[in-house]
């Protein structure tokens, strides 16, 4: 094992990556990487971290002589090595898309007017149209511009979505959403505003609506120019967050894609007589269908709800490697803000994490990657057990706060960061959320308990309990890290997180007057042609079809730039397995 890289290093890689992120809302695990040039410690630390990321070295030890096809182009020497490293790896198939990485530790590593005239592509992000279209510039080094330039944003997430555009091209050729009308109620940023609009290319009428702390203004001005109808700003106050959602269901849509159920349970509070003319919902979050669940077990559940993220495509991905690097990154951006002084975040430090599920996992593993010292706490003994086998320390959440730099909660269960762990927590330790709902950190009862909350940066309080000269740093107010201080989950993870909504359209569009007024699992065969879309999309074959499987999404050829169109597998008829034993011979 190499010796563990010196905290100066490891900080430097973390915030390049980190940076990266920022500047193209785009995913580490899964992609090809490449780095040229630079100090090899340097190298050695940066490759390190991408692939305990989970990205793969597209490069082999003792394989430079062999150009690989990459996603992205990680230069750290020379503007010259990295001319020619560009130039080479330029040459690709139509769509497939290279981000080049400036990532030059202490001078630029690449030269942007080596490749002739670049353009904006999206805040942070350079075009190279001489090259390709599909060549893009990011710098590490700069903060990217402030401009929020919508449209562009858009089309950049849109090129990043070949599986939720395959299955929406599907809906629109299958004529299946002429007439229909879908709410969907999200975190309105750029990748669910092409939701939107695939949804509205594929024939449906579309109404939109988000919450103020989950609405990026320019995006939902951009949906209303092209033609959509759209209830959100970010600038509402609570009630009139509620008038802009009731004004949304008065639209009477027929599906509704929504988001930790809110509004599915604001339809059933106050309009109930819209349910009977629905043909139902689909919720994508494990917060948003527990209280569906609760509903349906007490009989008040008024339709049918496809549980999308139970779907393997979606929690698998999103929950684990979405949530996980959003997350964390945007965490850990925040704490860049704050006066090093005011708190104990450090490269190589300690942090817990609170649940061990999917999130908990996924959050988990991104800290561990950064050079974090993981303790997870869970009250489930098993899932405790879970991050035991996989190599975290244990411990109940009041003892594991006290000597913890960062504390993150990923159980999406009210009060888990409650007022004993808040007072347990160390001076300075920050403390934030994953995913979560309201009240994940109880910073109601801590008021009521006689906290004060100090500004100490942006998104920042330090809360200082009567007792204490100190306390820990709340970002957020508790909120869900990643989509108020973030622009939510990496692209490729939320095209497949809406190829299964849109899967889940289409099971409501078939069969939602047949489903029973519960919540209602997703087909797995939703799951399939959407892990298969995927696979084609990455790049990798996918095992072939078991005889009799038919229909399947195909890859298109080199040069397409995407997935084909993609049809529900028909299921082989299931072979009754022989009860009898031969272990002893074959029975007479």
């Amino acid at each position: 094992m190499p010796p563990a890289p010196d905290t100066e290093t490891l900080a430097w890689a973390s915030a390049a990556v980190r940076r990266f992120a920022a500047a193209t809302n785009l995913l580490v695990a899964a992609r090809r990487f490449r780095i040229v040039g630079g100090d090899p410690r340097d190298a050695a630390v940066l490759r390190h971290l991408l692939t305990a990321l989970g990205a793969h070295d597209a490069e082999p030890p003792g394989h430079a002589d062999r150009p690989h096809l990459v996603d992205q182009l990680w230069c750290l020497g020379t503007p010259e090595e990295s001319t020619a490293a560009v130039e080479q790896a330029a040459d690709r198939p139509r769509g497939a898309t290279l981000v080049v990485v400036d990532a030059g530790r202490h001078l630029p590593a690449v030269d942007e007017d080596a490749f002739g005239p670049v353009a904006p592509a999206r805040p942070g992000v350079l075009a190279v149209p001489v090259l390709s279209d599909d060549v893009f510039l990011v710098s590490t080094g700069r903060d990217p511009e402030a401009d929020p330039a919508a449209e562009a944003r858009l089309r950049w997430a849109r090129r990043s979505m070949p599986v939720a555009r395959s299955v929406a091209a599907e809906l629109r050729d299958g004529g299946l959403l002429r007439g229909t009308r879908v709410g969907v109620a999200m975190f309105l940023e750029p990748k669910t505003a092409v939701l939107s609009l695939l949804l509205r290319d594929a024939g449906a009428e579309v109404v939109v609506y988000a919450h103020a702390d989950e609405t990026d203004d320019a995006v939902a001005d951009a949906l209303r120019s092209a033609g959509l109808t759209v209830f959100a700003s970010s600038t509402a106050t609570l009630p009139e967050q509620q008038r802009l959602a009731l004004a949304m269901l008065d639209t009477r849509p027929h599906i509704l894609l929504d988001d930790g159920s809110h509004v599915i349970r604001l339809a059933h509070q106050e309009r109930p007589d819209l349910l009977p003319t629905m043909l139902g919902a689909a919720e994508e979050t494990t917060s948003g269908l527990r209280p569906l669940r609760t509903m349906a077990a007490r009989g008040d559940l008024g339709i049918p709800v496809v549980a999308v993220n139970d779907a393997r495509t979606k929690t698998f991905f999103d929950n684990r490697y979405g949530t996980g690097q959003s997350t964390v990154f945007a965490v850990l951006d925040l704490v860049d803000g704050l006066t090093s002084g005011a708190h104990r975040v450090v490269p190589g430090g300690s942090a817990v994490v609170a649940g061990f599920g999917h999130v908990g996992e996924g959050v988990a593993l991104v800290l561990t990657a950064l050079g974090f010292r993981v303790t997870v706490a869970d009250v489930d003994p098993v899932r405790a057990l879970q991050a035991r086998f996989a190599g975290y320390a244990v411990a109940p959440l009041v003892e594991a706060v006290r000597d913890a730099d960062l504390v993150m909660s990923a159980t999406g269960v009210p009060d888990t960061i409650d007022v004993a762990v808040l007072r347990a927590c160390a001076d300075g330790a920050v403390v934030a959320v994953a995913g979560g709902v309201d009240q994940e950190v109880a910073v109601d009862d801590a008021l009521a308990a006689g906290a004060e909350r100090r500004p100490v940066g942006p998104k920042a309080e330090r809360f200082v309990f009567p007792e204490a000269d100190g306390g820990p740093i709340v970002l957020d107010g508790g909120g869900c890290i990643n989509i108020t201080a973030a622009e939510g989950n990496p692209v490729e993870i939320m095209d497949l997180s809406f190829a299964v909504q849109l899967g889940a359209v289409r099971m409501l569009l078939e069969h939602g007057d047949e489903l029973d007024r519960a919540v209602v699992p997703i087909d797995p065969a939703v799951d399939e042609v959407t892990a298969r879309a995927a696979l084609a999309a990455f790049g990798s074959p996918a095992v072939p079809l078991p005889t009799g499987t038919a229909g399947l999404p195909l890859a298109r050829q080199p040069g397409t730039g995407g997935v084909g169109p993609v049809r529900l597998p028909e299921q082989p008829a299931d072979r009754e397995p022989d009860v009898r034993t031969h272990r002893f011979g074959d029975p007479a």
